[in-house]
């Protein structure tokens, strides 16, 4: 069973900065996507950002230019930095993690709450 964990959420001001991390039991390689979600209380979960296994990538309109998704050298974690933090972005983040034959993973998510 793959396990995900998220570590590197927590409380920051608004226009400040944090760094997510995703740490995968197995070579992030062997996935197709990665990623990570986010909900917010009372919304639905949904997706902020994803690295192909190609390097490409995607984000959602509301983070581009804000955020960066990436790989770590030690080819299984994934990383979200987050910098011009809204209070908007205030949301449980979830690292999740895509392969075609196995299906999709999640971490069990990390609370970022932005501040005025």
């Amino acid at each position: 069973q793959v396990q995900l964990v998220e570590s590197g959420g927590g409380l920051v001001q608004a226009g400040g900065s944090l760094r997510l991390s995703c740490t995968a039991s197995e070579s992030i390689l062997s996935f197709n996507v990665m990623g990570w979600y986010r909900q917010a209380p009372g919304k639905q979960r949904d997706l902020v950002a994803r690295i192909f296994s190609t390097g490409q990538t995607n984000y959602a309109d509301s983070v581009k230019g804000r955020f960066t998704i990436s790989r770590g050298n030690t080819k299984n974690s994934v990383y979200l930095q987050m910098s011009s933090l809204e209070p908007e972005d205030t949301a449980v983040y979830y690292c999740y993690a895509y392969a075609l034959t196995r299906g999709t993973y999640w971490g069990q998510g990390t609370q970022v709450t932005v501040s005025l």
